[in-house]
């Protein structure tokens, strides 16, 4: 893999060729297609007096700019004349959980994998989710292009939006964020402190702030369910493409090979360096104290994403702080360190009342007028163009693989439920808590991911 602008502006150029050679000529004009229309404008659109249900999550995009998700489905009812009832909660899952299990689903949801709750993987999981291959070929309501001419090439293709391998989409590719360790550089500033490069230079911070101060921690995490993309990273850095891939779908022997076992011996040093109240704090509901230690100096590290400065723009801070952002450290001096591109996901549920109407919003999502509003909570979708006004601390974040960091994107392959099998996150992220508390040892953890890979890797989707 590629530095991350070279990996989308090559893809992207594929995908302009790709359109290029596709275009023949005529003499005769061709007329638009109705908004939200396939090819060709057969599919027509549903009537102005259909109303949809929108369940989206309030993360801390919807906090930087409250009324986020309102303005979109207002400016989609604009454009189109189906109405939206939207449902916008930091606790999602608790709020339309109930009822689907009564058979009464949203028509659309934005819920990303990776929450504690894991409601988007049981979906996955199921088989629960519609297939969304033709949205690609939707012309965007008020706008001529298609929705895969507003899409930056590669990022319909991953396991993240394609969870079942056969060439379909499921997952539509809404906010990414390169992700990587948040710091106070304003802290690093003040001690003259060099932001470590290597996981040997990382311990050896961690030694000076505790000498300097006994409740200076190297490192923290919001829950464990921020340790997918900080594994993902860390396997990528370590290992490779090739190891990266195999690991993540499961292959045999991958979990003893000398990579694997650098992946654990790192993170089980690092939970050894892990202030010891954050896993009583690292939960749906507690999580931003954990946050807190890093604004308070009290943790020098933590895993996240760009949405962090809008999640705890009112929280209170230590002198001087200010925002930083660095990629996981390389495996070795000379090495690159490498940040996962973490990608959130709106998607369908196979049982939604209104399919066409559902369509039409997900197409809606990448036009420009929705484009611009999540924009405004710093929220940017993989759209050509859109990082180019980027500015602040959003500007250095995305500056992240321009500075050496290697990409990751993808995520573990999906695999049907198995009696007692658990998933992804209470395999191989829940027992971070364990080895900081001291109840789960670094072999305990190796050997249950060994033995849970196995079943996993027999029962992969396909």
């Amino acid at each position: 893999m590629k530095k991350f602008l070279s990996f989308l502006i090559a893809l992207t150029l594929v995908l302009s060729l790709a359109a290029c050679g596709g275009n023949g000529a005529s003499s005769q004009p061709t007329p638009a297609p109705a908004p939200g229309s396939t090819d060709g404008g057969s599919e027509p659109a549903p009537a102005p007096d259909v109303t949809i249900t929108v369940a989206a999550l309030a993360s801390g995009y919807e906090e930087a700019y409250p009324g986020m998700w309102k303005e979109v489905c207002d400016a989609f009812t604009a454009e189109t004349g189906i109405k939206v009832e939207l449902i916008c909660d930091k606790n999602l899952e608790d709020v339309i959980g109930p009822s689907m299990q009564g058979g009464d689903f949203p028509d659309v949801i934005h819920l990303a994998t990776g929450r504690e709750k894991g409601l988007t993987e049981q979906f996955i999981k199921d088989r629960n989710i519609a297939d969304i291959t033709d949205v690609l070929s939707m012309t965007i309501p008020g706008e001529s292009a298609k929705v895969s001419d507003k899409i930056v090439g590669g990022f319909t293709d991953t396991s993240v939006t394609n969870p079942y391998g056969d060439g379909k989409t499921y997952l539509a590719p809404m906010f990414y964020s390169p992700c990587g360790l948040f710091y106070n550089a304003g802290l690093f500033a003040e001690k003259g402190w060099k932001v470590p490069a290597t996981w040997d230079e990382m311990w050896e911070l961690a030694d000076k702030a505790k000498a300097e101060d006994p409740n200076m921690y190297l490192f923290t995490y919001p829950t464990t369910g921020y340790f997918d993309a900080f594994l993902y990273a860390l396997m990528y850095s370590v290992g490779g493409a090739d190891f990266f891939n195999n690991a993540t779908t499961y292959a045999e022997g991958v979990w003893d090979t000398p990579e694997a076992k650098e992946c654990f011996d790192i993170i089980a040093k690092l939970a050894s360096y892990t202030n010891p109240v954050t896993p009583a704090q690292a939960n749906d509901q507690d999580f931003t104290q954990n946050q807190q230690l890093v604004l308070d100096n009290k943790a020098l590290f933590m895993p996240n994403g760009t949405w962090i400065v809008g999640e705890m723009a009112e929280a209170p801070r230590a002198d001087g702080f200010a925002w930083g952002m660095t990629a996981l450290p390389a495996a070795k001096a000379g090495g690159n360190g490498a940040s996962y591109c973490w990608l959130e996901q709106a998607w369908i549920p196979a049982g939604a009342p209104n399919l066409d109407a559902a369509k039409q919003f997900v197409a809606f999502l990448y036009s420009d007028k929705a484009c611009a509003i999540f924009a405004k909570g710093g929220a940017v979708q993989p759209v050509p163009g859109l990082t180019d006004n980027l500015e602040g601390d959003n500007k250095m974040f995305y500056a992240i693989y321009d500075n050496g960091a290697d990409a990751a994107m993808g995520s573990f392959a999906a695999y049907n439920a198995v009696a007692g099998l658990g998933t992804v996150r209470e395999v191989f992220l829940d027992p971070v808590n364990g080895l900081v508390n001291g109840t789960l040892t670094e072999d305990q953890w190796i050997s249950s991911v060994k033995a849970a890979s196995d079943e996993m890797r027999a029962n992969l989707m396909g």
